[in-house]
Order: structure tokens, then C-alpha cells, then sequence
């Protein structure tokens, strides 16, 4: 078959790899029809997670057609169209059974590495490289998903497929960080990044009760997309001082709370940014926390932060004092997928959501490598490059 596979930092290539074949009781194998790239893929590609190995197939956020199943698949047939979480749990675990799916205590063969770095190991990942488990990812035309009843949902009749193949991990993802905001109703959030997932966490704080979002990038395209599509405001930090704009959106309060939907590769504009380039070009930072540093300093005291961007490491210049002296809510981590998508695919049916219009730039399997250039390059207004393999 053929996948895009990893060559090295910033090289990717579509080769021929061997089709994968069912391995365990519950494992299902999905041909793939639509497969999405995120916003985390670069940090995979760009080398800012050192376990990634030559040939590795990348991708983690897809839906297809179930073409085989194992002897302990109960859920799921052959046939079934189905969307599957990017983030593998086994649904036994006691992470499991309290819903707290990204950190399942099974699904990771290749812990050794995060319990080094993290203290504990998180769930397994698809296409995430040999630290969450070394699984082949799903820009590919076959993907073999582990636990396949856990992790697999058939797709409601009338969803088109690319519209639903966002439920595998933007719209979960953009769901949790407004979940996690603790919304009861009439509250202001801003949110930064208005990619895909900023922009659906924006529409599930809009859904979870939220008076007014605010987003928060420098592309004029993608805040122009997001006021159009999602009637939120907007701030271009490009062109005006983020903090200062939110006190004065917020009579001085500052938003009740914050969402954080860019990670570890940041941009901003000024000497602290080019701080960060520098911290983490060396290798003395891991990360570059410039979007969490401004969502702390902007939030209202007693407020809420929110962090969905990946983060992988260790960060500089981080505002603890803020946090602490404001009495900040931090909350974090990678989303539950399980949890969240079967509500959302009633959602989708219902009209209330509809993330279609994020993939600007649908693309063959074979274009890969200049899909991600276009998207990480943000070229010709691209929200979403999404492969179809023939």
C-alpha cells in the first residue's frame, strides 16, 4: 500500500509499505477515506519530538471504511464507516473506566520514554511517534486501530466524510478545552490559534453557553473565516497588544476564561518571542510558551485557563506567580476522545456543528508532502490540508 511516511526533519516522502494485518483479539483494519493533517503533526515533523524513526507513517486524524476485524471485535463489522479517536485506550483501565481516555494505562507498548520525561506514561497515539506507542498513522490507505471497539464509532447516515473526519480529533479536542472552562452561561472566552481546533473550541464554548468568544491570531484570513463562520470577535496580535485589547474588550476584567489551541511551536512578535526561538533552537527550552504566558496574564483572577496545543517538554519564563496570585484554574492535557465523540456525531446530525468547511484544501494521498508544506506555510487561506488516498 501506499503511505506518507517520515524521512527525516522536515523531509516526507509517500512510499510503498507493507499493508497492516490484524495482530490482536480487538484489533480492526479501517481503508482509509479521508485523513486529516493537524496542527501537532509539524511538531512531529519538524523534529521537536526526537522519537520519531525513518519510515514512519504520520497521521492521526481520519475516517474510512472497516475492511477486517479481529476475533474479539464486537461493536464493529466489516462494512461499517466509521471515525476513529487519534488517541488509543484500551477501555478497561481505571483511566479508562473514569473516562479519562489520553491517559489510558495500557495502550502505550513504549513507555519507558514518557515515564522518563513525564513521571508516567500517557495513552498510545496514532502516528505520534515511538513515545506514544510507535503506532503506523493514517495517511496511508490502510490504518490497523488497536481496540477497535473503543475506539472506532460508525458514522451516522447523511455526515459527509469530510465533515466527520474532524470528529476524530479537532472537534473532541475544541470540545474538551470548552469543557474544561467550566461554562455555566454568559461568560467571555478567548481563545488562541484559530486553526481547527481553536475555532472549534470556540463553537463548543459558543454551544456550552458562552456570551461572547474571542479569538486571538495574526492571519487576517483565519479571524476573517472564524467571524464569518462562527460570529465570534477577534484580536490580530500582529497589529495590537493582545492584553491590552482584551481589558478593554472586558471593561479591564479580562476574560473568565482562556483557551490555549496553538502548542509548542508558537508565534508571536517581540524580543520575548525571539527569546523563545532562541531557548528552543538550542535545545535549553523545549517548548515555546508564548501563547500560555499571555493567556495566564489575560485572564480574569479566579479565571480559567484552558491548554488543548501539545506541549512536550520544559518552558522558560513561566508567569507561576500569576497563576498562584490570581487564583487561576489551570486545566490541561490530551483530549478524551472517546469520551466525547459519540455526542458529538449526535451534534453533527443535529446541524449544530458543522467543521466541513475547515478542510479548504482536500488533496490525493500522493500530494502529501506538498499538502503539509501548504498548510504549515498557511498558504492560500489553508485551515485544513485533508488526504484522500485513491
Amino acid at each position: 500500500m501506499r503511505a506518507l511516511c517520515w524521512e527525516g526533519v522536515g523531509k516526507l516522502k509517500v512510499r510503498d509499505v507493507p499493508e497492516p494485518t490484524v495482530r490482536a483479539d480487538g484489533d480492526i483494519i479501517v481503508k482509509v477515506r479521508a485523513s486529516s493533517v493537524c496542527g501537532s503533526d509539524l511538531h512531529l515533523i519538524n523534529g521537536f519530538l526526537p522519537a520519531m524513526r525513518e519510515g514512519d507513517i504520520l497521521g492521526h486524524e481520519f475516517m474510512g471504511e472497516v475492511v477486517e476485524t479481529g476475533p474479539g471485535v464486537r461493536r464493529i463489522a466489516v462494512g461499517d464507516r466509521v471515525v476513529v479517536g487519534s488517541v488509543v485506550a484500551c477501555g478497561g483501565c481505571w483511566y479508562c473506566r473514569t473516562e479519562q481516555y489520553s491517559l489510558c494505562d495500557n495502550s502505550n507498548p513504549q513507555p519507558v520514554f514518557t515515564e522518563k520525561l513525564w513521571g508516567h506514561s500517557p495513552a498510545g497515539i496514532l502516528g505520534y511517534s515511538h513515545a506514544a506507542g510507535g503506532y503506523s498513522g493514517s495517511h496511508a490507505e490502510y490504518v490497523r486501530v488497536p481496540f477497535g471497539d473503543i475506539g472506532a464509532f460508525k458514522v451516522p447516515d447523511g455526515v459527509p466524510d469530510d465533515s466527520v473526519v474532524f470528529a476524530s480529533d479537532a472537534l473532541p479536542t475544541g470540545w474538551m478545552a470548552a469543557d474544561f472552562c467550566g461554562l455555566t452561561g454568559g461568560e467571555v472566552v478567548a481563545v488562541w490559534g484559530a486553526g481547527g481546533v481553536g475555532q472549534m473550541a470556540a463553537r463548543a464554548a459558543q454551544l456550552l453557553g458562552a456570551e461572547r468568544v474571542i479569538m486571538v491570531d495574526r492571519l487576517p484570513e483565519r479571524l476573517a473565516t472564524a467571524a464569518d463562520r462562527l460570529g465570534v470577535e477577534t484580536v490580530n496580535y500582529a497589529e495590537t497588544d493582545v492584553l491590552e485589547a482584551l481589558r478593554e474588550m472586558t471593561a479591564g476584567r479580562g476574560p473568565d476564561a482562556c483557551i490555549e489551541a496553538v502548542g509548542m511551536e508558537a508565534h508571536d512578535v517581540g524580543p520575548a518571542y525571539a527569546y523563545d526561538r532562541a531557548k528552543q533552537a538550542t535545545r535549553t527550552q523545549l517548548d515555546r510558551p508564548t501563547s500560555v504566558r499571555q493567556a495566564i496574564l489575560a485572564a480574569r483572577k479566579g479565571g480559567t485557563v484552558s491548554i488543548v496545543g501539545v506541549y512536550a517538554g520544559f518552558v522558560d519564563k513561566f508567569p507561576l506567580g500569576a497563576a498562584m496570585n490570581k487564583a487561576l484554574v489551570l486545566r490541561m492535557g490530551q483530549m478524551h476522545a472517546q469520551r466525547y465523540i459519540p455526542m458529538l456525531l449526535e451534534r453533527l446530525v443535529a446541524g449544530e456543528i458543522d467543521p466541513a468547511y475547515l478542510a479548504t484544501h482536500p488533496m490525493s494521498l500522493e500530494e502529501g508532502a506538498r499538502g503539509y508544506e501548504i498548510f504549515e506555510k498557511k498558504q492560500d487561506g489553508c485551515l485544513r490540508t485533508v488526504l484522500h488516498p485513491a
